[in-house]
């Protein structure tokens, strides 16, 4: 198996030491960028595995640089916080991030998220390699989702997410338990940011995604796929 390329986009050089020496210690191959214009520049020529995103830098904030990423890309994104903002939390992960860690950070658990996000979207194999929920098309193989047979562009979470729920429509998931089946582990606090992929999830493949007829939420539960 090819070694996994990580691409560490941070502006404080210790941290930069800090993660990319544990990164380097599991294996994975790291290059760094210290800026957002330069985060797009190696973005974009060394195609890496997995983005450790800051969101605070010089020249680019890290949310312009994931707004402009996944325009072009699904490449994995984990983004780095300073401040336990919840709005900080819900915009990242709305402009497309897979996950977030907020500073100071245990770069054990750092690590955790990594090998947790880069397990997600490498490709999986299911029971069923082509799933069909209303006028639904989900290859698990392929990793490719079609509506009215129009490609839908999503990322690995948001992949992961409509499949768990593919495979059983109409079964009704709380947070958690999506949690444990799109990311392998769940973390306390971390629920809620099913909501925000769910919400990005219902803006690419429902009609209206103020009332949408695929995702469902069941009111102090969770999320069902509707099949009609």
């Amino acid at each position: 198996m090819a070694t996994k390329k990580i691409l560490i986009v941070e502006d404080e050089k210790k941290i930069v030491d800090i993660i990319k020496a544990y990164m380097e210690k599991e294996g994975y191959n790291v290059i760094v960028a210290f800026d957002g214009k330069s985060a797009l520049y190696l973005a974009q020529n060394h195609s890496p595995d997995l983005i450790i995103l800051d969101l605070m830098l010089p020249e680019i904030s890290g949310w312009d640089v994931c707004r402009a990423l996944r325009k072009k890309s699904d490449v994995p994104i984990i983004m780095l916080t300073a401040r336990d903002e919840v709005a900080d939390k819900i915009v990242g992960l709305e402009l497309g991030a897979d996950d977030y860690v907020t500073k100071p950070f245990n770069p054990n658990e750092l690590v955790s998220r990594v090998r947790a996000v880069l397990r997600r979207s490498e490709n999986k194999t299911s029971f069923k390699t082509i799933l069909k929920v209303a006028d639904l098309t989900i290859d698990t193989e392929k990793r490719t989702v079609y509506r009215n047979n129009e490609a839908v562009e999503l990322t690995p979470m948001e992949f992961d997410l409509l499949r768990a729920l593919a495979e059983n429509p109409g079964r009704v998931y709380n947070r958690m338990q999506l949690l444990d089946i799109v990311q392998g582990e769940t973390y306390e606090g971390y629920e809620r940011t099913i909501d925000s992929h769910i919400k990005n999830l219902r803006k690419k493949i429902e009609v209206d995604p103020i009332n949408p007829n695929y995702i469902i939420t069941v009111y102090g539960i969770g999320y069902k796929l509707e099949d009609k």
